[in-house]
């Protein structure tokens, strides 16, 4: 009982934090919470394939959730974005 009400706690969290990402292309979607008590989110639309991604998600989603949720040790990205590598890379499909 005391996991669903953590669980409860970490989904309010990630609903009050969420506009943020909105505001900027983004979202998130809660995975699960690990016996390590670390969150797993994965990061969409503009965030999914953000290079500062990684930072948004340390400082800014990764310490609401702890501040609001303090047996919360780490928030993890679930989700590399599939074509990541593509954009920016100077290669020209002809498209």
């Amino acid at each position: 009982m005391a996991d669903l009400d953590i669980e409860d706690r970490v989904k309010e969290a990630i609903e009050m934090f969420r506009p943020q990402l909105q505001a900027d292309g983004g979202d998130m979607e809660f995975v699960s919470i690990d016996e390590q008590m670390r969150v797993h989110l994965i990061l969409q639309g503009a965030c999914g394939s953000c290079p500062m991604a990684t930072m948004t998600l340390k400082m800014g989603v990764e310490r609401y959730i702890k501040d609001a949720v303090p047996e919360i040790t780490e928030v993890v990205q679930d989700n590399a974005a599939p074509d990541a590598g593509y954009y920016g890379s100077g290669f020209d499909a002809g498209f």
